[in-house]
């Protein structure tokens, strides 16, 4: 280390007055020999080691059938039949959180017994949020409305957190993330980044960084076709970017072949003659070098194809796609299938952790590969779940083998995490932590739904204008034994109003209940951006009733072959997406917009002559708001076991008192089929009592869970 005595004079100076040294220094002082380095504010090398458990929420192992389901769930034929090991996984919730506990806990030694994860694709939001909005259309096809969802809270918090302070945030976020991605990947796996020219400079560095120039493979121009516009200042913006970086300098990569449209195609390209030999059979004459010439036959050329390089002619998806879910970001398959056969091989594991719609894992599903995939929003989630039903439901009617997959979410653990206590304090110390964070929790919770603290009651901690509030515990859902307190002591008070907020709520719980207690009893979820602390001061977190699901059951047939059926009966909710006073003030005369109100989807007109406003409830019977029903026929038939290491490091399976809720009957509109069953397919069960879970989405992409018990 050499510096001018200037340069000491100037080093003392900095440290003596507390400020940063300039960005030179750190090269004299420590050496640093990195030519090229993207620096930004905030920058660190930390990484989160977070370990947060798998909560499975649902196991989807066949697809529907039209026909009667077997006591045995044993629906296959000869062929289509669902393949064992490996389950498929669809994870909703912070893919910085999955990633870490992928990469940290339990499962990674799940991951690398299918020969570790070979292949990433991701597709991150460069595109300044529009991956958020998206239309929802509402009817059964014969009169048909849609309407735009705005982004939930959490997606709005999303997009803040990336976008908010510029480049800088969206840097932060995706250096972080594909550092963890890095960790997880095989010794031979690839990455791919989609990007444009937004963000296109700052990842092709950080990829650098993390990957190693070296381990540079690709940028791939993926170029479409658009509408020829003149600019004025520019030409027409019309490719993405693709940066593809491998791990290793044996990464697991197959040539990817394009078949010749024709062999007039191939002979013009090469710009060659076709010639016949004696038999008839065409040929060309080829260069071989060296002034040789070989005889290359068309018919062999033309099975050969010809290879691809970095610049793929794809066209978009456009909106009368046969692949398309009417998800506004989503990937044509034609691209992502190019992507998966030449960085991975049947039987491989691959993974996006942005994934959308589920395009990603829709193509690794027909291409014979395992999968992860994950994302920040419900709707997306919901999105895959049904497109990978009706993948399912195609290869099984092909006779294509295929697998099971789960949805699980580290949602509840994330919130058990808040509560975590220093586990070296003493245990006195650490019962104090713990009460200390539990008021604190409840404090928080009573801020976000903007009550005032009430004391010297057990059950109640809050008053918001004429009702009383009391707050379901943070890891465990809100149970009857629970609310029955809240109950009594509100009898015991003389309160005849009073709101209970939870995050879940124990299946089965009988919210109609509650009504005949001459109390008025308000059920509430609690989102989960209510630990977002700017979110709270901003007055952004929004809770919303319960949603009410009413269903029968029916039981026919002799008394040794009885059949279930199960009916969905009623179903209502009480969201709110706009005000229709202060729409109507902004209208234009002739203008309209579509809101939702109450729990009614409303369109709000303004007459283009009068100025009189009028309003449409364009949700006309309660059916329409649902997108996607299931059942499970036996609810607590499966248990829900997650793993976990303990102080010493070691893994332990230990049951959570929850069930997974085995898909075995659903029905869901799409973009091209809006019709949707009430009734399921019978099934047939033995004697027994059984407690049968109906599971309701409703457009918004949010579930609600119904419990009934059927006796035989």
């Amino acid at each position: 280390m050499i510096l001018s005595d200037n340069e000491k004079r100037d080093v003392i100076k900095y440290l003596e007055s507390g400020k940063p040294l300039p960005e030179k220094y750190r090269f004299l002082l420590f050496d640093d020999t990195r030519e090229v380095e993207l620096l930004w504010n905030g920058k660190t090398n930390e990484v989160t080691n977070t370990v947060l458990p798998f909560q499975v929420i649902e196991q989807i192992d066949e697809p529907r059938s039209d026909e009667k389901i077997g006591l045995q769930s044993t629906l296959f034929d000869d062929s289509g039949r669902q393949l064992t090991g490996w389950t498929n996984k669809l994870i909703w919730g912070d893919n910085k959180l999955i990633l870490s506990s992928l990469a940290n806990g339990p499962m990674r030694k799940d991951i690398e017994a299918q020969g570790g994860l070979k292949l990433i694709y991701i597709d991150p939001p460069f595109d300044v949020g529009a991956d958020f909005s998206m239309d929802i259309t509402i009817g059964d096809g014969n009169e048909e409305e849609s309407f735009v969802k705005k982004p939930s809270v959490i997606e709005e918090i999303a997009y803040r957190d990336t976008w908010g302070k510029g480049s800088d945030s969206f840097i932060a976020m995706i250096y972080e993330r594909l550092k963890l991605m890095h960790n997880l990947l095989a010794d031979d796996g690839s990455i791919y980044v989609h990007c444009d020219w937004r963000v296109n400079s700052y990842l092709r560095l950080v990829l650098d960084e993390i990957f190693g120039k070296d381990r540079f493979s690709n940028e791939i121009v993926w170029r479409y076709s658009g509408w020829n516009k003149k600019l004025s200042s520019s030409f027409e913006k019309r490719h993405d970017s693709i940066l593809f970086y491998s791990k290793s300098d044996k990464p697991v990569f197959n040539s990817y072949f394009k078949p010749w449209e024709s062999k007039e195609a191939y002979v013009k390209a090469r710009k060659q003659k076709i010639l016949r030999d004696d038999d008839g059979r065409e040929y060309v004459n080829s260069d071989a070098g060296g002034g040789k010439r070989i005889r290359r036959y068309l018919d062999e050329v033309m099975n050969e194809g010809v290879v691809i390089d970095d610049v793929w002619l794809i066209d978009k998806l456009n909106n009368s796609a046969k692949e398309g879910v009417g998800y506004p970001t989503q990937k044509t398959e034609a691209l992502l299938e190019r992507i998966i056969k030449a960085s991975s091989n049947e039987g491989d594991l691959i993974a996006d952790f942005f994934c959308g719609s589920g395009t990603t894992m829709a193509v690794a599903e027909r291409l014979n590969r395992k999968w992860i995939g994950s994302d920040l929003g419900k709707f997306g989630i919901h999105t895959s779940r049904k497109r990978m039903i009706d993948v399912q439901r195609k290869l099984k009617k092909e006779g294509v083998d295929f697998r099971a997959f789960e949805i699980l979410n580290v949602g509840r653990y994330e919130r058990e995490n808040y509560l975590n206590v220093n586990d070296d304090l003493r245990a006195e110390q650490k019962a104090q932590q713990a009460a200390k964070k539990e008021k604190e929790f409840v404090k928080l919770i009573i801020t976000a739904y903007k009550a005032e603290p009430v004391e010297s009651f057990v059950n109640i901690v809050g008053k918001k204008r004429d009702r009383l509030v009391a707050v379901g515990p943070i890891s465990t859902p809100v149970s009857s034994k629970q609310v029955d307190d809240i109950v009594s002591e509100c009898k015991d008070k003389g309160i005849t109003k009073i709101d209970i907020l939870g995050f879940d709520y124990e299946m089965g719980l009988d919210f109609q209940e509650y009504s005949t207690h001459g109390i008025d009893v308000a059920f509430r979820i609690i989102p989960r951006e209510v630990f977002d602390k700017k979110a709270v001061e901003r007055g952004q977190v929004k809770f919303y009733d319960v949603s009410f699901v009413e269903a029968k059951s029916t039981v026919k047939g002799p008394m040794n072959k009885k059949e279930l059926t199960v009916e969905l009966t009623d179903f209502s909710v009480s969201y709110n997406q706009g005000d229709s006073g202060e729409v109507a003030e902004a209208l234009r005369p002739g203008g309209e917009k579509v809101i939702v109100e109450n729990g009614q989807v409303v369109k709000v007109s303004k007459d283009k002559d009068s100025d009189i406003i009028s309003k449409d409830v364009l949700t006309k019977k309660w059916s329409d708001w649902i997108d996607y029903w299931a059942v499970d026929f036996d609810f607590a038939s499966r248990k829900e076991i997650i793993k976990k290491i303990n102080d010493k490091d070691e893994e332990y399976e230990e049951w959570t008192g929850d069930y997974i809720f085995d898909n075995e009957w659903q029905s869901f509109r799409t973009k091209k089929n809006r019709e949707l069953e009430l009734t399921s397919a019978s099934k047939e069960v033995g004697r027994g009592k059984y407690k049968v879970a109906i599971k309701v989405v409703d457009i918004f992409g949010n579930d609600t869970t119904h419990v009934i018990e059927v006796e035989v």
